[in-house]
């Protein structure tokens, strides 16, 4: 049994809520959700693919592959032969740009190679129109 006494303040007026009003909150917690709602896109969108089955023929001609070492200390080597400097490059680079099939280039750069040789050896076969270059040993 409970029993309701007046506080010793006297007077008509009325008592102090001390519950937090929830109802602004739930609103709030309404709105986020239906915002969330409508912003995440749907899931069930499908695309479909016709994917090949097994492994692809080989290729009738395997491509060429041109090999450019850097060394430690900066030295190029195009298949074996170095390179007399940054003309020779750009003239070999033009070469391997002009043929109708390009070969693979192969850029294979020492871990000790300064960055400043292998920057020079990938913008001179940009600038000449060389597509096909790749870094090989980065594996490590």
């Amino acid at each position: 049994m409970a029993m309701n006494v007046p506080s010793g303040r006297g007077g008509d007026e009325p008592d102090v809520m001390v519950d937090i009003n929830t109802t602004p909150l739930i609103d709030v917690m309404l709105v986020l959700l239906i915002m969330l709602i409508i912003t995440i896109p749907i899931q069930m969108h499908a695309v479909k693919t016709n994917l090949p089955v097994g492994n692809p023929p080989p290729r009738a001609v395997q491509p060429e592959v041109v090999l450019v070492n850097i060394d430690f200390d900066g030295t190029i080597t195009w298949n074996g032969a170095p390179v007399s400097g940054e003309a020779d490059l750009e003239k070999r680079m033009a070469d391997v740009a002009a043929q109708a099939d390009q070969p693979d280039i192969h850029l294979f750069p020492n871990g000790l190679a300064p960055y400043r040789v292998v920057a020079q050896v990938m913008a001179a076969a940009q600038r000449e129109g060389a597509t096909k270059i790749g870094l090989v040993g980065n594996e490590q």
